[in-house]
């Protein structure tokens, strides 16, 4: 059983399927209507620019467990090739890449998990096959642009780097909010910073990749209430982890969300940058720009988002 009969009776509290009808394959994202955008263009304030993504690198943070996902493995095709063959004639550089699409800062796609046959909104797991996702694939998502909110669970708690194992809840999630003076409205992307990535920065790059805080199951009615269109963390497994009996490593929250309420998912976000900005003029909120790269059939997309205050 992927979820426990208690489990199975939240996922239906707050599944979203059919809710944009039967042929819906962007699920929150649909949340991010006209106004929600120009809330983030108004949250643009003070014109102050942070890159949330890391490096895309051969020393990211993938350490070999999950099977394909590696490090972006980066190769010169072409140096200096000069079209005549002489000193002086045009030369040109180029290169390719090869990198797991989830393996740095990437968004899952909706169709990243599936349990019991299916897929979010009803749609067949047959759906995923050698080709990649035929429907619920990270090229649905379109543009992403809308006001983004960081909730700073690390302040809150006073601490440089939450505990790995701590399961955040809905309680933590509201206290953040209210220590950053935002209202968490629909449309909104959460940015949920933890302080964890200090130990990847640190060189402790197993402390980062087994164990880490996250929202616990707990969370998913809250970010549900909210109509929250998307959630990104800075760790590398996104949910607590290892996370909550029967089974500490069956990762109910990607199914609870990605299958059931169609939020989409976010990691390996780099936080702490704004969030020191965020705590020194108490603005915690932003215009966010973070469309995938739209990968046809893509399981996940690498995304180099923009926070914009």
């Amino acid at each position: 059983m992927a979820l426990t009969e208690e489990l199975q009776a939240l996922a239906a509290r707050v599944s979203n399927w059919g809710r944009w009808g039967v042929d819906d394959r962007r699920g929150t994202l649909n949340l991010i209507d006209d106004a929600a955008v120009r809330r983030g263009v108004a949250a643009a304030r003070q014109g102050r620019s942070f890159s949330l993504a890391m490096p895309f690198d051969e020393h990211g943070p993938q350490m070999g467990f999950i099977p394909g996902r590696v490090n972006p493995q980066r190769t010169m095709v072409a140096i200096n090739d000069r079209m005549g063959g002489g000193p002086d004639d045009v030369g040109w550089n180029d290169d390719a890449v090869t990198m797991g699409l989830q393996a740095v800062t990437h968004w899952d796609a909706i169709g990243h998990a599936a349990y019991s046959g299916y897929l979010y909104n009803g749609v067949p797991e047959s759906a995923a096959d050698e080709a990649g996702l035929h429907e619920l694939g990270i090229e649905t998502f379109g543009p992403i642009t809308t006001r983004g909110v960081l909730l700073d669970i690390a302040r809150l708690q006073g601490v440089d780097n939450v505990p790995g194992g701590y399961p955040i809840t809905g309680a933590d999630l509201d206290a953040a909010a209210a220590m950053a003076g935002v209202h968490v409205e629909p449309g909104d992307i959460v940015c949920l910073r933890t302080g964890h990535q200090a130990l990847f920065r640190a060189g402790d790059r197993m402390g980062y990749a087994a164990t880490c805080p996250g929202p616990s199951a707990a969370s998913a009615e809250w970010f549900r209430d909210h109509d929250v269109a998307a959630v990104a963390a800075d760790t590398l497994i996104f949910e607590v982890f290892p996370g909550e009996a029967p089974n500490p490593y069956a990762l109910p929250v990607h199914m609870i969300h990605l299958r059931d309420m169609g939020l989409v998912q976010g990691q390996n976000w780099v936080l702490d940058p704004l969030a020191a900005d965020c705590a020194a003029d108490d603005q915690y909120d932003f215009l966010l720009v973070a469309t995938p790269l739209p990968f046809t059939r893509g399981a996940g997309g690498p995304v180099a988002p923009t926070a914009i205050k």
